[in-house]
Parts: C-alpha cells; structure tokens; sequence
C-alpha cells in the first residue's frame, strides 16, 4: 500500500502547481503542471477519496490545481465547452450519459457469492465529477495551447520531459523496475510483466512499463518533428532523437517499438496535409475495431500467427485478449446503450470463489462495458473530432494556416487512439494534445467564417 509520502506528495501539488504558475507564464506553467504530476506523483491506489466524490489522484489532482489557478489568478480565459457544435454536443453526453447509466443499473449483480450493489444518485454525481476531472486537461489546453506557437511549445516540453525520465528509466532497466517501491512504498504492477527478453522494462512512476515506453515514443516523434522544422534547436533534438530512439529500443516495449516504426518516416518525409490525412485514417479504423469485431471482420488468426513468428509469448497474450474481449462484449451487450456502470459490474466473476474472471486491458471494452455504447462513441467521438476538423481544414483556404507542428501531433493522437484498442493509455497528455488540436481547429474555422463574410461583403458591395 502506499506510504505516507505518497499522500504528501499529492497533498503538496496544488502548492507546486501555484509555484509553477508564479514562475511561469500560464500556458507553460499549465503544460508542466500536468506533465510533471503524471511523470511524478504515485499511481492509484494512492489519493483521497472523499464521500460522493470520484477518487482525486494523480490524473486529477494536477489539473484540478491548474484549472483554479487560472480561474483565480487571470480570470475565466473564454468558454470552457468547445465553440465547435459537434465537439460541444460530444463533451456534454461524455459529461452526462454517466446518469442514464446510474438510472438503468438500480439493481444489484449477483454472482454466486459476489454480490455487487445497484447504483443511485451517490455514483450518478461521483461518475459525472469524475468524467468532468477527466476531461479537464483537455479544456484548459483548447484554450491555452490552440496556437502554433503554443504547439511547439508543448512538444518542446515533451522532449525534455521525456529525455530526463530516461535517466530513471535506464535505472529500472539495469535494475529491475524498483523506484516505486523505494519512494512512494509498494509496487504498482505485476512484477512478471516487467521482464522482458531477457532483461527488464521500466515502469517508474506510471501504471505500466507500456505507459513509460509510449511516453518516450511521444518524446521521440515530438524531437523529429522539431528538427525537421528547422528551429533554433535543431542540432538539440536531433540528439534528443537518437538518444530517446536507443532508451525506446532498451524498454523493450514491442507495441511501442512497432510505433515507432511506422511514425518516424511519417514524421520525416510527409507533409503536413498528408500526415493529418494519414492519422485520421488510422483514428477512423481504431474507432470503428468494435463493430469489425462484432462483424467478424478483423483478421484475428492472421494476427496470431505473426505474433507467433515474432515471439510465442506474445502471440499467447495476443490470443489471451481476443478470448477476453469477446466475453466482455457479451456481456456488456446485456446493457448496450449505457453500460453496467462502477463497482466492476461489467466484468464476469467465478461464482465461486468470487474471483474476477477476465481482464478488461483495451480502452474500449472498459468503456462499453462500463458506460455503453453512448459512453464509448462520446470519449472516441472526441479524441478523432480534431483530426476530423484538421482533415477538412487542410483541405481548403485555410491549408496553409495549418501550423507545421500539427501533422506530427495528429499522428501520436491516431497511435495514441491505435493503442486505446490493446491498452487503456488515455493519460493527460493524449488529452493535452486533443484540446490543443481541437482550439487550433476552432482558430482555423473562425478564420475561415471571417474570410467568407469578408468575401461576401467585397461581392455584393454596391458599384458607385
């Protein structure tokens, strides 16, 4: 269990945010702020839990600090919600549907000897707070981080950041992953996971050594993107980029590797448009992975068999997976619309001895299962929203307003989307970099509606 410096630690952030804020302009002050609390404070179970109040933890606490700082110290920036009537419309159902799901789960679940409770007005409030501490990363950066220059800041940071968390990373990969341990009092994951090809991979502070290798994937595209822009920096992140490439290599991490190897020459050799158009591809057939999975359209012995060539061991968890998706799905079909909501519910247990009896790793099928299929559409809906506006936006008048650091930031949100499917890696940062797509497009689409009234005016002016 977590020691009591790990209660400190999330106690004082609030503190470390207000310093970061007096030190710091707002944008800047905001990225590190959530950035650092990720990388930093320990991971659940470690928080407070406060009655009819979602857990405040890590993902939370630091945006939560943020939010009120901003608030306090500048002002209300604007509107909160998205401007964009679709993104508007999707952030209210992700907000709300979580109390048409309390509504339809009154009734208690039995299992043999589980018995897990009905849901009433105390998990509808802690569900709706809950998906609105969530979501808050996301707008705050639509209204602080929707410039290009903004943009570059925010890989800036991300470079940095994931370059000095290699120093902890190759500390877990000589030692085995114990900083955890060391510091915040207990071990965050199964420790079997963490060995790998004969070695190990880091975990850090975060959930997963999966979470750890992402990251420096982040960190890796952000640094060839910069260089290929040809700033001031260049020389810097080129070494930046080679030296996270060889730290991503001994993670170990084969999804995160993988990755790597289909964004780099996307990130090297393409375009802006090209890369946006790309990346709204791959966020479109993630996104739509339920329903060919229903249809039996994804080719899941083919899959197998080439994690088969790859490693045995992987083609073993790959097939472990597919087995558990498909039981969850069924299940969760009992409640297709909004889900069985908290407590586990959606999950299947032994009757018998009250163990749970599946693994909910994929986003997704956590998401259906615990909120429906409104739920789902609502969180995917928003995440693919701002690759979808960039697409049509890059297509027009406004193409070449389209900041060069976009088509870089939209590929990691697709992968990121990507890995929502095997993994539950929906961190601050995937939505960081969501709302400053989204506030970019809003800019873009204002400037487009004045242009087009402009043009009008010019065209029915009255010839004296």
């Amino acid at each position: 269990m977590p020691n009591l410096f790990a209660t400190l630690m999330l106690a004082v952030w609030p503190l470390i945010t207000l310093l970061l804020f007096a030190l710091r302009p707002p944008r800047h002050a905001l990225i590190w702020s959530l950035l650092l609390g990720y990388l930093l404070l320990p991971e659940r179970p470690a928080g407070f839990d406060f009655p009819m109040m979602p857990p405040l933890d890590k993902h939370n606490i630091p945006a939560l600090a943020a939010f009120f700082l901003i608030l306090t110290r500048h002002g209300p920036p604007g509107p909160l919600l998205p401007l964009n009537p679709v993104a508007w419309g999707l952030t209210l159902i992700f907000v709300f549907s979580p109390l048409f799901t309390a509504l339809t789960n009154p009734a208690p679940v039995h299992y043999g000897v589980v018995h897990l409770p009905g849901l009433g007005l105390k998990e509808a409030v802690a569900l709706v707070l809950g998906q609105i501490l969530l979501i808050l990363p996301f707008l705050l950066a639509r209204q602080f981080i929707a410039t290009g220059g903004a943009q570059r800041v925010l890989m800036r940071a991300l470079v940095v950041a994931a370059v000095l968390y290699t120093i902890p990373m190759l500390i877990e990969i000589r030692l085995s992953p114990q900083l955890n341990l060391w510091i915040y009092g207990w071990y965050q994951h199964e420790f079997a996971q963490t060995i790998r090809f004969g070695g190990f991979r880091p975990m850090v502070f975060l959930y997963h050594g999966i979470w750890v290798a992402f990251f420096a994937l982040t960190g890796l595209i952000c640094a060839v993107a910069l260089w290929r822009t040809r700033g001031p920096r260049r020389p810097r992140m080129l070494l930046a980029a080679v030296w996270l490439t060889i730290v991503l290599i001994l993670a170990k991490s084969l999804g995160a590797i993988l990755f790597a190897v289909l964004l780099l020459p996307l990130t090297l050799f393409l375009g802006n448009r090209m890369q946006i158009r790309i990346a709204l591809l791959l966020a479109l057939l993630a996104t739509a992975y339920p329903v060919l999975k229903n249809a039996d359209l994804i080719p899941e012995d083919r899959m197998l068999n080439a994690a088969a060539r790859v490693d045995p061991d992987r083609a073993a968890s790959l097939r472990f997976r597919f087995d558990n998706e498909t039981r969850l799905i069924e299940r969760a079909y009992e409640k297709p619309f909004f889900g069985w909501g908290s407590y586990g519910r959606n999950q299947i247990f032994d009757p018998r001895s009250g163990e749970i009896d599946t693994v909910t790793d994929g986003r997704w099928i956590i998401l259906i299962g615990v909120y429906g299929w409104i739920g789902y559409l609502a969180e995917f809906g928003l995440l693919l929203w701002p690759l979808v506006m960039l697409w049509w936006l890059s297509r027009g008048a406004t193409a070449r307003l389209v900041a060069a650091t976009t088509g870089p930031l939209c590929l990691l949100l697709a992968i990121n989307i990507v890995d929502l499917l095997p993994n539950a890696t929906l961190t601050p940062v995937t939505w960081l970099i969501t709302g400053a797509l989204l506030g970019h497009a809003e800019r873009l689409s204002a400037r487009r509606a004045i242009g087009r009234v402009g043009a009008l005016r010019l065209k029915w002016k009255p010839v004296m």
